[in-house]
């Protein structure tokens, strides 16, 4: 049985995306990948709401761009664990626009979900 040769890992700089373990295309660097995708729903979710998102609870790519789940405070309670919170589905094309945004669910800040 012979020895498989290595991988030869392909360099960032000659192709902007990359397989996944999926499959599916997996971006790199600059414009198209994760953090730039936070970025852009984060920022395009604030100047429509009016409010500052808390965190971005899941990002995923698609074949037309991105999806995210953004976290936040819709009202401001004393005590805090008593602040309502809402979760975003924010979709993204590929160019980083904002196509969509859907309220998906609203929670007490000190809310733990539950499984089974």
């Amino acid at each position: 049985m012979a020895a498989a040769e290595p991988r030869r890992r392909s360099s960032s700089s000659s192709r902007s995306t990359d397989r996944g373990t999926t499959g599916g295309p997996r971006r790199r660097s600059g414009k198209g990948n994760a953090a730039w995708a936070i970025r852009s729903a984060v920022e395009q979710l604030q100047e429509l709401l009016g409010r500052a998102p808390e965190s971005v609870s899941a990002l995923k790519s698609t074949e037309a761009g991105w999806e995210a789940d953004v976290e936040v405070l819709e009202l401001e309670r004393v005590p805090e664990t008593t602040s309502v919170m809402a979760t975003y589905r924010v979709t993204l094309d590929d160019e980083g626009d904002l196509v969509e945004y859907r309220r998906t669910r609203r929670y007490s800040r000190g809310q733990i979900d539950r499984l089974g």
